[in-house]
């Protein structure tokens, strides 16, 4: 059985928004401007290389399929040949190597996946998409990477929902110039 495992780049006040700056946000790429430094670097590696497979919205399939085919490295490596799911209802035929388009009902469709695919199915990005498994109980661990700036405008994280959705933190560490990594996983009850 899969588990759904979330890690994001968001700033204190929680925006997501192009942290790689490839979306034209008026801040797009504020993520390079603090450095993670190395024990950062190796917490995103170590990630990378854990991971059975990914999954993600149609917006950031997109970006990292014109991205990641043309790089080299461990990375590059990694996401170009591992299983890669993605939700859309456009989306008719993924181009980037061992690709699946997800159809119908989101939260229909991820708990089949997670029943058929073992491992950790990460998602990177992919908002509207965090937000509805979110919603559904989906998410097995949420990993956000915090950084120290405040950005004011931009796509967030965390929307509406239906109930609260009470959170543990399971993991905590302070890496490079101020960037917090927070884990997180349900709690039961």
């Amino acid at each position: 059985m899969g588990r759904i495992v979330v890690t994001e780049f968001a700033s204190l006040d929680g925006v997501v928004e192009d942290p790689g700056g490839a979306e034209n946000f008026k801040y797009g790429g504020w993520s390079f401007e603090i450095d993670r430094g190395d024990e950062g670097n190796k917490f995103k590696l170590d990630e990378t290389m854990s991971a059975e497979a990914l999954l993600l919205g149609r917006v950031t399939y997109e970006g990292f399929a014109e991205a990641w085919p043309s790089r080299e490295g461990e990375f590059a490596d990694k996401f170009n040949i591992m299983p890669k799911y993605v939700v859309s209802s456009t989306l008719e035929d993924p181009e980037w190597n061992n690709s699946t388009v997800l159809r119908g009902d989101v939260a229909d469709e991820v708990a089949k996946l997670k029943q058929q695919q073992d491992g950790d199915i990460v998602v990177h990005g992919s908002v509207r998409l965090v937000q509805t498994l979110l919603e559904h109980d989906l998410v097995d661990e949420l990993r956000l990477m915090v950084y120290p700036v405040v950005l004011g405008s931009g796509k967030r994280l965390f929307g509406e929902t239906s109930a609260k959705k009470p959170l543990r933190l399971v993991d905590s560490k302070i890496v490079g110039d101020g960037v917090a990594i927070l884990v997180y996983q349900p709690a039961s009850g």
